[in-house]
């Protein structure tokens, strides 16, 4: 058996419906057993490796392809996708394009089935492996009740219990809390252990520290640098920061400590929104509880809490978007009820796929604005680094250049109250920090809520911190000032 997993040799490749060359003349070589990172700013190329890995360039992705690609000793060329099924494994950065079923327990056995392997087997591996990432309690779940962190969970799970040779992982914590991050860095290293390969291109590093093996640095579709696992991470804060990455450590965690906030319970006497009957649940099960809530207008209002906690039912009530949901939002001594509340709220979602309808970006990002605003959607593009990108198809760009576009088509909608739901999931650390301050510039009038585990992104550009657990207020406290 060759000692390599993986070998790319002079890989040119770019995508059908896009401008720029996604890689240019890429030389790659992963060993077996090797827990490799793939790190650098969106749309750097960390995607379009892991596509080549899993055989979905050129086999789904159309573009024009250059050089050479093997995966386990096979031409992925040649090798038909589904002959790659269960050699390897895939977690992408948007878990629901990779679900086949609507209840979690058939998802884990899907894969399984398709190699054949017998129920029995089959059951072992669903058991063994909800146990091994603790998501017991996510079993005989409906796929569309989970929120975006337990839906990675299950995608992650579903690619262990195949058991395959390379494990490929694109920004697989961009939706987990804190303390599921952690349960993820423990099946690396067991898997690590067990000697599978892996590939992670990822924005958030420091959870990797002492399971990479080697860290590859991108640019402009190629390595650029690289690095031991220890020597990446010894690196200086500046280092990372001229590199474009995020800071390996983050200074506060808004789930566990308030250290340097100033509790404050209600929320400060200013004007307010206040929400009334926030109940809401799916089924018999109750999953929101807020008999009454008051947000001040004008805050940038950090949603924090544990995944499955109850934070994107939360935001999805309050903008209008659950059927059936019969609580009331009160704005300046008026009562406002959910088919309101969609005239006078915009939403980003996790999955930003199903909002984008333009054929360019511009026009997407000018939807439902008045023409005269063009040089004012220019302006935005610019300041969050896809002005260049303006005139090409949205789903022709990279996950984290979707997600700003759809985030300037939110700043541009004209409305009062602006919800994200992890409007940072795929950015990197410039992105994020462009994001911030846009945030922070807003209008006064203009009310924010930011649903997130993005602990850098609070630091930045939030005003008020709001803990949802168990579908409930944890606690609602003023953030340290934003500059």
């Amino acid at each position: 058996m060759s000692e390599n997993a993986a070998v790319l040799r002079g890989v040119t490749f770019r995508y059908a419906n896009g401008g720029q060359g996604a890689l240019n003349a890429l030389d790659l070589e992963i060993r077996h057993g090797e827990c490799v990172l793939l790190c650098g700013s969106s749309g750097c190329g960390k995607t379009t490796v892991t596509r080549l890995l899993n055989g979905l360039i050129p086999h789904y992705y159309e573009g024009m392809l250059d050089g050479y690609v093997s995966v386990m000793g096979k031409n992925i060329c040649d090798t038909p996708i589904e002959d790659l099924a269960g050699i390897v494994g895939s977690v992408f950065q948007n878990p629901r394009s990779q679900f086949f079923c609507v209840d979690t327990t058939a998802e884990l056995a899907f894969g399984c089935e398709n190699m054949g392997l017998p129920e029995s087997v089959i059951q072992q591996r669903i058991d063994s492996t909800a146990a091994d990432m603790h998501i017991q309690k996510l079993l005989g779940r409906s796929i569309f009740n989970l929120s975006g962190g337990e839906k990675q969970k299950i995608a992650c799970a579903g690619v262990a219990a195949m058991l395959p040779e390379l494990i490929v992982l694109d920004e697989p914590t961009s939706n987990l809390d804190l303390d599921a991050i952690d349960e993820l860095r423990e099946i690396i290293r067991k898997w690590k252990s067990q000697g599978k390969t892996i590939v992670i291109a990822e924005h958030r590093l420091g959870w990797l520290s002492g399971s990479c093996d080697r860290v590859l640095f991108m640019e402009n579709g190629g390595i650029s640098a690289e690095f031991t696992g220890e020597a990446f991470f010894s690196l200086p804060a500046e280092k990372f920061s001229s590199m474009g990455l995020r800071a390996v450590l983050t200074a506060n965690n808004h789930l566990e400590s308030k250290t340097g906030l100033t509790q404050i319970k209600p929320f400060e006497d200013i004007d307010m929104i206040t929400l009334n009957g926030f109940i809401y649940g799916y089924g018999k099960q109750e999953v929101l509880n807020i008999p009454e809530l008051a947000i001040p207008i004008g805050a940038v209002i950090a949603v924090v809490g544990h995944n499955g906690a109850g934070k994107s039912t939360f935001t999805k009530c309050l903008c209008g978007l659950q059927k059936r949901f019969k609580g009331t939002v009160n704005i300046n001594g008026k009562a406002y009820r959910s088919k309101d509340m969609l005239r006078l709220s915009y939403m980003v979602m996790q999955d930003v796929n199903h909002q984008l309808f333009a054929e360019t970006v511009l026009e997407e990002v000018m939807l439902g604005t008045e023409d005269s605003g063009e040089q004012t959607a220019l302006d935005i593009l610019q300041k969050l680094n896809i002005s260049e990108y303006k005139d090409r198809h949205p789903m022709s760009l990279s996950g984290g250049q979707k997600q700003r576009a759809a985030i300037a088509s939110a700043l541009l909608a004209g409305k009062k109250l602006l919800v994200f739901d992890e409007p940072t999931s795929g950015l990197d650390f410039r992105s994020m920090e462009c994001t911030a301050e846009l945030l922070r510039s807003l209008d006064k009038e203009i009310t924010v809520l930011i649903v997130t585990h993005d602990m850098e992104l609070i630091d930045r550009c939030c005003t008020h911190i709001l803990h949802i657990e168990n579908g409930g207020i944890e606690s609602e406290y003023k953030g340290k000032e934003t500059t």
